[in-house]
């Protein structure tokens, strides 16, 4: 046998690494759409645009959308961090909430805040100053 037509017989067909290589290597789109009518009137229409590729290639082409995906970086670790505490002086709020508006302490509290603001000559109308 000549060793070219031993080379070809020993040549196997690329595997699933191979071809998953080449694929995130050079990149892979897929684009279609599919078009559901009746009667000539279209009802639904589904356009697909998918692309397969490394995150090196992706950058090489201009897409680096996760960079800045707030679910996929460290900033989305704080945003739930200060959600986590708003949450908290919310609930806390809500909690002195109820408890100034309680039907034991409403009119005490509110009798409470009106006197210290005329003892500090707050305003009786919206015009300014009460005069003395």
């Amino acid at each position: 046998m000549s060793t070219e037509r031993t080379s070809l017989i020993t040549a196997r067909p690329p595997g699933l690494v191979d071809v998953l290589d080449r694929i995130l290597d050079k990149g892979l789109v897929i684009a279609g759409d599919i078009k559901v009518s009746l009667a000539n009137v279209e009802l639904l229409t589904l356009q697909i645009r998918l692309l397969v590729c490394s995150i090196d290639k992706a950058e090489q082409i201009g897409l680096n959308w996760w960079r800045y995906d707030t679910n996929l970086t460290k900033r989305a670790e704080r945003a739930e961090g200060e959600n986590q505490e708003l949450r908290a002086r919310l609930a806390e709020l809500e909690r002195e909430v109820k408890r100034l508006t309680a039907p034991g302490t409403t009119s005490s509290s509110a009798r409470a805040v009106t006197s210290a603001g005329r003892k500090r000559g707050g305003s009786s109308k919206k015009g300014g100053p009460r005069p003395r």
